[in-house]
């Protein structure tokens, strides 16, 4: 039932984002609205084609050609407005061109950690992407301002409208915008031309390389709240505790408005907290402003909000905070920003509260890939990582190690996690500086937000003066821009103190467990947390080393000489109260640093799920001692054809009182269950049933794993069985194959063949194994995957109507999309996803 309702939540919520987005469908040809501010999805309608990263001559005369002596003399390149596009490849944002990149074994350190694919400064041939796109804009609009933006680009990106240079980015992890007012043509085309540079790595992991983020069009009045930073609200703290109600809450307000006309304009701000039904709580009083050419004026308001609803982990209640903009007796802007009042406190004995509520951090820390896709994952592969993590009983998600995008934060907001938001680098210069500025004035109005990362094991400058007076400096400019909340930094020492540990409000701890208690006694006015706990590494339904694939163990057994188990870290933290709890290395496998092995490994064994969010055995553990459901978990399964009478490690996963193991109907034993820890058997194998009975405060509950027969038909579970046919929107498809006797047989490794038909198309499979080859993405039909013991994962992203193959006769009826998995010698297995086309 609870994940019933969970997809009709993300479905109604990613509807009503959807509707708003689609007032002005893609801007392709910008229409005449009356909205007073317009933000429009540009995602479609792009071409892309590689570059070279050292051969002019491949890159479209870039770097030959003098396109910096004149403005929008940009000859005999691909930035030139008439260039011949059409044998470039049509794509949609988000883009990741990585992802379909083939892999090669290279002895080189950052190439292996980056996952093995041929990109980077060894690639020039696959390290340079540009992207074109043209469109119209309505002459009725030619009075409004125009700003293009870009949610992310890895990495060190170009711009261009119209043949005329907007500007650069360095970083992939961060947004830019370019006002394109002046530049536009409002009888005619309008093209923009994106050169992007992936040749310099920025991480030490999977980063791809495009456009792997959502772009738009804002399109405002010349007297406007600022796009980056321009609404700032916060719940003002007044000492209250507990409950979900409160007697009263007062809400500040900033609204930066700036004028952007040619003569000084005037005008009033006034504005109002809506409940989530639209509903007016409060409105503030209407404030005159007048503003000089440009000028900007921050204008402040209290609202006081009686009896409000708290945002928390449980019930994640958000508001809206509605500030308008009237001149001339009209409304000119208007900025509608969903928010969550709460308070946070941090106690250096008490840990974290919320709402006055002490609560212990258990959290994760994840990249941002995903199998299939790569980076750039449609925003409802966000809400169904979350939900995968809240199930286990995460409450908080570390954005490791850089600004995540926009959607996490909203899949956060709306399903109740709280975020770490990490900047990408400790660094106060001026690139850097302005990024750490950026992810704050871009991310503080999110209720998830509950503190700032202002870096990650700077392990260069992190004990010096250097990174004392950097750190101070990104704390002072953090105060400055949001004085409601505080840092911390991930420090991989122990207890040491010289450095960024003099200055940083919260400490981390990255592992270093024997550190964790003399420093705690030598600085105990220091609040403590773990920002990056455990680095078990597992490979799910593997149950012994296999050093020429690239396997460990499927156990909480294994981690590198500077890490834990899962067990080691969690109990510290749970039996400490003034230690805040902690982040696990990882929730989600991730491309790259293939620890401990290297090819043919080309993933990361860290996750405590696979890279589709299949659980390994690890998951049962947190789940047991995070969770208040009934857990009980066997591991491994019961198929050892060959093993008979040979010694088995049984684990057994359970927040029971105690556990009965039986093997067919035998009992092997009765062991009573240790607070934050798990139960270990050996057993003589023989095939059968291994069952498990467990006891807990007077209840009786049971989990068995069975010897299964051959594979013989294939199993489709949906995340969800209908989707907004928009063109965005997404299902997860997970398959297995099942016994004749309806049993899952969980060591299978068949070859699956997928074909799609309607308004949808394939965009992405996975398997979860570390050491697989097989692309992830396919051109055009011939989809196929290999189940790694017994599962494999298909992404699908739907098709706006207009989208639909014409040559298409194979669909299901109108407004459906029908999906067929097959594999030779297997039944094969066939689903319909629902679409609704009206937004």
């Amino acid at each position: 039932m609870r994940k019933y309702l969970f997809v009709l939540f993300v479905a109604l919520f990613l509807r009503s984002v959807l509707c708003i987005q689609a007032c002005a469908q893609q801007f392709t040809d910008v229409h005449k609205t009356s909205a007073v501010r317009e933000h429009i999805n540009f995602d479609d309608g792009w071409k892309f084609h590689l570059g070279h990263a050292t051969d002019p001559n491949r890159d479209f005369n870039y770097g030959i050609a003098n396109i910096l002596a004149k403005t929008g003399d940009v000859r005999n390149t691909c930035i030139k407005m008439d260039f011949d596009d059409n044998s470039w490849t049509s794509v949609q944002l988000p883009h990741d061109w990585v992802v379909a990149l083939p892999f090669s074994n290279v002895a080189n350190g950052d190439v292996d950690a980056h996952g093995y694919h041929t990109v980077g400064g060894l690639f020039p041939e696959n390290s340079i992407g540009w992207y074109r796109k043209t469109f119209a804009v309505d002459p009725a609009d030619s009075g409004k301002r125009y700003v293009l933006q870009f949610d992310g680009i890895f990495r060190d990106s170009k711009v261009w409208i119209n043949n005329c240079y907007l500007g650069g980015h360095f970083s992939g992890y961060s947004g830019s915008s370019y006002d394109v007012t002046d530049f536009l043509r409002f009888s005619g085309k309008n093209t923009i031309v994106v050169r992007v540079d992936a040749s310099q790595y920025e991480g030490w992991f999977y980063e791809g390389a495009g456009i792997y983020r959502h772009a738009w069009m804002n399109v405002t009045n010349n007297l406007h709240i600022v796009s980056e930073g321009g609404v700032f609200a916060h719940t003002v703290p007044d000492g209250a505790v507990s409950g979900e109600h409160t007697a009263r809450k007062t809400v500040s307000v900033d609204i930066k408005v700036e004028n952007r006309n040619i003569q000084t304009a005037g005008g009033t701000v006034q504005t109002y907290l809506t409940d989530r039904e639209g509903r007016t709580i409060v409105q503030g009083k209407e404030i005159s402003i007048i503003l000089p050419v440009n000028k900007n004026t921050t204008v402040s308001q209290d609202l006081i909000v009686a009896h409000p609803v708290l945002w928390s982990l449980e019930n994640p209640y958000l508001y809206r905070i509605v500030a308008v903009v009237r001149s001339g007796g009209r409304t000119v802007d208007s900025v509608t920003t969903r928010f969550g009042i709460r308070t946070v406190t941090i106690d250096n004995n008490k840990g974290l509260l919320l709402n006055g509520k002490p609560v212990k951090i258990q959290g994760v820390c994840c990249h941002q890939d995903h199998a299939g896709v790569g980076s750039a994952l449609p925003d409802y592969l966000q809400y169904y990582r979350i939900q995968l993590l809240k199930e286990m009983g995460v409450n908080s998600y570390r954005t490791s190690h850089n600004p995540p995008t926009p959607e996490l934060l909203d899949a956060c907001d709306s399903l109740g996690m709280l975020v770490l938001d990490e900047t990408r680098l400790l660094n106060s210069g001026a690139e850097y500086g302005a990024e750490w500025e950026r992810l704050i004035l871009r991310d503080r109005n999110h209720p998830s937000v509950f503190m700032w990362s202002i870096g990650n094991e700077e392990w260069v400058i992190q004990t010096s003066t250097t990174g004392k007076r950097i750190s101070q400096n990104q704390l002072l400019k953090q105060q400055e821009l949001d004085p409601s909340r505080t840092c911390t930094y991930a420090a991989n020492v122990g207890n040491t103190w010289q450095g960024v540990n003099e200055v940083i409000p919260v400490r981390g701890f990255n592992y270093n467990l024997n550190g964790i208690d003399p420093y705690r006694k030598e600085h105990p006015d220091q609040p403590v947390m773990g920002t990056e706990m455990a680095s078990t590494v597992s490979s799910r339904g593997i149950y012994k080393w296999d050093t020429v694939n690239g396997y460990v163990p499927d156990y909480d057994s294994v981690y590198p000489p500077w890490a834990s188990t899962a067990e080691q870290w969690w109990k510290i933290a749970a039996d400490r109260e003034w230690y805040m709890g902690g982040f696990a290395w990882t929730g989600f496998d991730y491309r790259g640093e293939p620890t401990p092995f290297k090819w043919p490994d080309i993933n990361s064994n860290f996750g405590i799920m696979d890279m589709c969010g299949f659980p390994k055995t690890v998951y049962y553990y947190y789940q047991s001692w995070w969770t208040d459901k009934d857990i009980l978990h066997i591991a491994p399964h019961w198929n050892w054809p060959g093993r008979e009478g040979q010694r088995i490690p049984v684990w057994v996963n359970t927040n029971a009182d105690n556990v009965e193991l039986f093997l067919n109907g035998k009992s092997l034993g009765k062991k009573d269950m240790p607070r934050n820890g798990h139960l270990e058997w050996i057993v003589n194998y023989a095939p059968g049933k291994l069952e498990a009975v467990a006891h807990k405060g007077g209840k009786t509950f049971t989990a068995a794993v069975q010897t299964t027969g051959q594979p013989y038909k294939i199993l489709l579970t949906p995340s969800r069985t209908s989707i907004l046919a928009d063109g965005k929107d997404a299902v997860v498809l997970n398959a297995t194959v099942v016994d004749k006797s309806g049993m899952e047989v969980p060591d299978a490794g068949n070859l699956l063949h997928f074909s799609v038909s309607g308004l949808a198309k394939i965009v992405g499979v996975g398997n979860g194994d570390p050491s697989s080859h097989e692309p992830d993405q396919y051109a055009g039909m011939g989809w196929q995957r290999k189940l790694f013991n017994g599962k494999c994962q298909v992404i699908l992203q739907s098709a706006a109507p207009h989208q639909r193959n014409p040559n298409d006769a194979t669909g299901p009826g109108q407004g459906s999309i029908r999906f067929v998995a097959s594999g030779e010698g297997l039944q094969p297995a066939s689903l319909t996803i629902g679409t609704n086309p009206d937004l």
